[in-house]
């Protein structure tokens, strides 16, 4: 049987110390270049290979990036889920996902149970005492909050809710609608704000019902609009779900989409385009927004192992969002 050929043998044939190997594999720029080639052909020569998983151990690397969201089912996470999946991939890091309302005991232990070396966060409602005590580099994603330090990736929504209004605006309607996420959601908060700040730009008077991001919020917001004296002509809701249950239950009480009422989603999810209607909405280029965040947290991990650099790493600016014209909207009716 062969012996098992160790570092030590390498570091002979080289001429240097184990800790000279040690760092030629493992941090390849620290060491001169005629050194680190003298290293190579001894690895070459001997036929020594790293073992990965004890270097891993000693290095308190897991090779893995948690993604946190709240309500993982949500359709909306689909493709920012599998866009860090194929970006982590390429670098051999593995994917965890996880819902982020699992409790306050496991929340504090996720930057000390060695099971990630970064974290994704798509939450800003989690306890900023908590998040800020990860000892992890940490990005966050769509949702933020401005208490965590951490750099953030996601569009500019107040100006993106802009778009939804200037689009009805255009068709005519000059009675608009929105119904809003939850109160306590800083997405929902500056979709509001974004709505209001436009609607009075175009001296459009506001109506605002509250809702959660929903089908049956929609539904429900479609069933009070129903009963109005005056019901807007427009309507844009806080998120995509909330649109389809608006359309659809319009559709029950006997109202015609876009003919009666133009409604306008947010987000894009995959199915907006094959509804009848198909959802006018913001679209919101998730699979960039996904690749974007891998690439950022696997760059702060590279950082941290190579003393580079960590939280403090700053992200690009605000990715572009759309508005995607489809049949739920059209010019107001007489």
């Amino acid at each position: 049987m062969t012996a098992r050929v160790r570092i030590k043998d390498v570091a002979t044939l080289a001429g240097v110390s184990t800790a000279t190997v040690s760092r030629a594999l493992s941090s390849p720029k620290t060491v001169e270049p005629a050194t680190r080639e003298r290293v190579m052909e001894a690895v070459k020569s001997t036929g020594y290979r790293i073992n990965a998983a004890a270097r891993d151990l000693r290095q308190r690397r897991a090779r893995s990036i948690l993604i946190l969201a709240p309500n993982i089912s949500n359709t909306f996470f689909s493709r920012i889920f599998a866009a860090i999946q194929e970006e982590a991939s390429a670098v051999g890091l593995t994917v965890q996902i996880s819902d982020s309302r699992i409790g306050r005991d496991r929340l504090l232990s996720l930057g000390y149970d060695g099971r990630a070396d970064g974290i994704v966060l798509l939450d800003g409602g989690l306890d900023p005492e908590v998040v800020n005590g990860w000892k992890l580099p940490l990005i966050q994603l769509s949702e933020w909050n401005d208490a965590y330090d951490a750099p953030l990736l996601g569009i500019d929504n107040r100006a993106a809710a802009g778009l939804a209004v200037e689009h009805l605006a255009g068709l005519g309607h000059h009675t608009i609608l929105h119904v809003s996420g939850p109160e306590d959601n800083v997405l929902a908060v500056t979709r509001q704000q974004g709505f209001l700040d436009a609607v009075s730009s175009h001296g459009i008077a506001p109506v605002v019902f509250s809702g959660d991001f929903t089908l049956e919020a929609g539904a429900e917001a479609a069933r009070r609009w129903s009963h109005l004296s005056d019901r807007p002509t427009g309507v844009f809701c806080a998120s995509d779900e909330c649109a389809l249950g608006f359309i659809s239950e319009c559709v029950h009480l006997g109202f015609n989409v876009p003919g009666d009422v133009s409604v306008i989603g947010f987000d894009d999810i995959d199915f907006a385009d094959r509804f009848l209607p198909s959802l006018t909405t913001i679209h919101q280029p998730r699979k960039e927004m996904g690749r974007a965040a891998a690439k950022r947290i696997i760059e702060m991990i590279q950082g941290v192992h190579g003393k580079e650099h960590t939280r403090s790493i700053e992200p690009p600016g605000p990715i572009e969002a759309l508005l995607v014209s489809r049949a739920s909207t059209g010019p107001a009716p007489r």
